[in-house]
């Protein structure tokens, strides 16, 4: 493990750039580190997501290690070359969707974000959890990255829109389903 910060102010960064974990610095608006910010945010939402839920809710072990992948991930993109994300990662996930996705009906109509307040930020953590993908995306155009990595932020995203669907129709709730006449004038 690294050192700790005493001091949280080191004014290294005031020229607009920023260090990396192998101490490489980079400018602040760098494509990698847009990706590690994007990797925080995500896990920020998925926090913000499991303090709606109830302690006692099947959900929050999953989420909890969602949040450590995420740290992980983003541990992964200040080392560059480094490979956390692996294999593992991604069948985890998807096992977990699967478990997730069993009971539910077959989507039949688009879903808008809602139902609950526990749904609604589900699928905000999976807009942001897309958009962190995009940026995974134009990292790996201009640098090399772990592909899973990339792959996990796909699994992610699918494994949040179930669990959002799953939240919706918790006590009694229903999703919202896009209803096209509703969007006319």
């Amino acid at each position: 493990m690294g050192n700790r910060l005493s001091k949280i102010y080191t004014r290294t960064g005031d020229d607009g750039s920023t260090g990396l974990a192998d101490g490489n610095r980079i400018a602040k608006n760098a494509q990698r580190v847009e990706a590690m910010g994007m990797a925080d945010e995500l896990n920020c939402h998925i926090g913000l997501l499991i303090e709606t839920l109830d302690s006692d809710d099947e959900m929050l072990e999953s989420l909890r290690r969602i949040q450590h992948h995420l740290f992980d991930l983003g541990g992964e993109f200040a080392i560059p070359g480094s490979k956390v994300i692996n294999d593992e990662h991604i069948s985890w996930l998807e096992n977990l969707l699967d478990e997730l996705n069993e009971p539910l009906p077959p989507l039949k109509n688009f879903i808008l974000p809602g139902g609950s307040p526990a749904a609604a930020q589900c699928h905000m953590a999976r807009a942001v959890c897309r958009r962190a993908e995009r940026v995974v995306v134009a990292l790996s155009h201009e640098d090399s990255i772990n592909l899973l990595a990339r792959q996990y932020l796909n699994r992610l995203s699918d494994l949040l829109f179930v669990a959002s669907r799953v939240l919706a129709r918790r006590g009694g709730a229903e999703e919202i389903l896009w209803d096209q006449k509703k969007s006319g004038m």
